[in-house]
């Protein structure tokens, strides 16, 4: 594991220092030419080109951070830009807001230090790993040719002028491979700690971003108690309601007929009966939509396995939560596996679905897996839009993944503590 580890961190610290040299030398200098450029009018059309291709490559560095060496980097910046609109009005328009952007000119300098001290850090675990096997090459008796040309070969900090050097320069060799062994994976982790400081929001566009975020969750969370207002009223009004009002007909009816025709009476009072019981059920369906008396009483556990109950489809459940989160928390996090679950049945042709749900580093962590026939995303309309603006107001996070052929698993992550 370790071996591969440090192979896996050789390899990609190759690529990285090979691609972010070339990468960070051509989008440089690009952007100083490009930006230089604008004052002849050039460079009024080229800069959002260039800067939008740093904007990529530096995008992309923070993936790999993330996926790589798990250093998640905030995206900094400023969206959405100005709409491209025809015209130089429109083009000049697009570049001022570019340039002042400070995340713009993070990015260049974050290129200087990518080209150089960036390099370095990610060309380190391959260098002391490749040493180990060209170290015992140069024993193997490749010092005497490389001796014969140069007079003086010299492997790291080993003057190699025959057989006893050649082997001490091999030792030193596989010692430095056996240093990148365990040093490879933290190496490449620091290459990207040394970028992050430059790629991450400062602390004044983090409060600007997040102000951003409150701003939009408020307003998702006013569309979404609006829509509910308004679904509680048709429920209301074309359910409960309406079974209400037939049964007080109903009743007026039974009065009617009570001396004139008994047995008549009896079948409307009958049928009245069933309108009440009815209307019942009906109204404790609507309250368990609002608020569901066993999330009230028991928590959360509890509320996704009686949920899991009523599902169509084999449920399993796994929860392990050693208390219970703030109401909201549960509640939010009840519904939006509801949703997934309704989704589930609906759309994914599943028949098996697992839900796993834990609290870990601060955060309620909830996973949704349907072995149906995948295709699920946010953006296909089928609720989880929904989902993903509900976890908004909480500062919660949605995750996707459904290949095509399935399966599909819908992860939930909302910061929270438990009491």
């Amino acid at each position: 594991m370790r071996v591969r580890s440090a192979l896996l961190a050789g390899v990609r610290g190759l690529w990285l220092a090979v691609f972010g040299i070339v990468g960070s030398v051509v989008l440089f200098t690009l952007a100083v030419v490009s930006i230089s450029f604008m004052l002849l009018g050039i460079g009024v059309l080229t800069t959002p080109v260039v800067l939008g291709a740093v904007r990529a490559f530096a995008d992309l560095r923070r993936v790999q951070a993330a996926e790589w060496a798990g250093v998640r980097i905030p995206t900094p910046y400023r969206r959405p830009l100005p709409a491209r609109r025809g015209g130089v009005a429109g083009q000049v328009e697009l570049c001022s807001a570019l340039l002042k952007d400070k995340a713009t000119w993070r990015d260049l300098q974050w290129l200087l230090v990518d080209m150089t001290l960036g390099a370095v850090l990610a060309l380190l675990p391959a260098a002391m790993l490749l040493y180990a096997p060209w170290g015992v090459v140069v024993a193997s008796g490749v010092w005497k040719p490389l001796v014969r040309t140069d007079g003086t070969f010299w492997f790291l900090f080993v003057p190699v002028t025959g057989q006893d050097t050649a082997y001490l320069a091999a030792a030193a060799g596989v010692t430095l491979g056996v240093v990148g062994l365990f040093t490879g994976p933290a190496l490449l982790r620091a290459h990207f700690l040394l970028a992050e400081p430059l790629l991450r929001p400062t602390r004044e566009r983090e409060l600007a971003l997040r102000v951003d975020h409150l701003t939009e969750s408020r307003h998702d969370v006013v569309d979404d108690s609006a829509a509910a207002l308004r679904r509680i009223e048709r429920d209301l009004h074309d359910g409960a309601q309406a079974r209400l009002v037939a049964m007080g007909m109903s009743l007026g009816t039974i009065e009617a007929l009570v001396e004139k025709d008994p047995a008549q009476a009896k079948r409307l009072l009958a049928a009245a009966r069933a309108d009440s019981a009815e209307a019942l059920t009906e109204l404790r369906d609507l309250v368990r939509g609002i608020h569901p008396p066993v999330l009230a009483e028991r928590g959360l556990a509890d509320a996704v396995r009686a949920l899991a109950l009523r599902v169509p489809l084999s449920v399993e459940v796994d929860v392990e939560l050693a208390g219970r989160a703030a109401e909201p928390v549960e509640s939010a996090a009840y519904f939006a596996v509801s949703e997934v679950l309704t989704n589930a049945t609906k759309h994914s042709g599943a028949d098996r679905v697992w839900i796993d749900a834990h609290h870990a580093e601060g955060a309620l962590r909830i996973a949704v897996t349907d072995n149906g026939r995948g295709g699920a995303s946010v953006a296909a309309g089928t609720g989880l839009l929904g989902v993903e603006r509900r976890l908004g107001a909480f500062d919660g996070v949605l995750a996707v993944s459904s290949p095509a052929g399935g399966p599909t698993m819908v992860t939930m992550e909302i910061p929270c503590v438990l009491s």
